[in-house]
């Protein structure tokens, strides 16, 4: 928990983490020191994991700064899931435009949203996973798919090697989550004498 207020701090750098329907702001000041402001535009492109919704953001003159910003009425569309993001910085005189850089972050629900699941997307697939292993799939396992494959068409083999990965990225976000709460993350050896 921070002890900034976040409609008044304006963090540096993206987050990692956005929350449907959450208002979102940062900025980048190292970019505004190589590309003026008022010469040049940052546009950020985002797209969901495996293709489809597109999240474009573009960002403002904050004068030594970019500023990128979006509204809570805009975010509420965005869908959940893991996002793979390229900034663009664009020559306004011309409109040319080059890539300097890619990330990702995670889109999560909003858990004030009615039926809304809390779990990450590693968390679902890890539970479609084990229930097609054990055979009790329920309807919309078919409609899951990594790298284009449903999740029906992998082999046992391949399904026990996924759960394997998917259970470890799982139990590496409940670490995550637990360093933030200041909760022990089960990596601290504790010795009594």
């Amino acid at each position: 928990m921070s002890d900034e207020n976040y409609f008044t701090s304006i963090q540096e750098g993206e987050p990692s983490v956005i929350v449907v329907g959450d208002y979102l702001q940062w900025k980048r000041t190292d970019l505004a020191r190589v590309y003026d402001p008022s010469l040049y535009t940052l546009n950020y492109i985002a797209r969901i994991a495996g293709g489809g919704n597109e999240i474009n953001i573009t960002a403002t003159n904050g004068g030594t700064y970019f500023l990128i910003q979006e509204s809570s009425s805009v975010t509420a569309t965005y869908n959940a899931g893991y996002y793979h993001w390229q900034l663009e910085v664009i020559r306004n005189s011309d409109s040319e435009r080059k890539v300097v850089e890619r990330g990702h972050a995670e889109v999560v629900p909003d858990l004030d949203i009615n039926a809304t699941d809390p779990r990450s997307h590693a968390e679902i697939l890890l539970d479609k996973i084990r229930s097609l292993l054990i055979g009790k799939a329920d309807a919309d396992v078919a409609s899951y798919s990594i790298a284009g494959r449903s999740l029906t068409k992998f082999t046992y083999e391949e399904l026990r090697t996924m759960e394997k990965d998917y259970a470890s990225e799982v139990k590496a976000e409940k670490a995550k989550l637990n360093a933030q709460g200041h909760r022990d993350t089960g990596a601290t050896v504790k010795v009594r004498f």
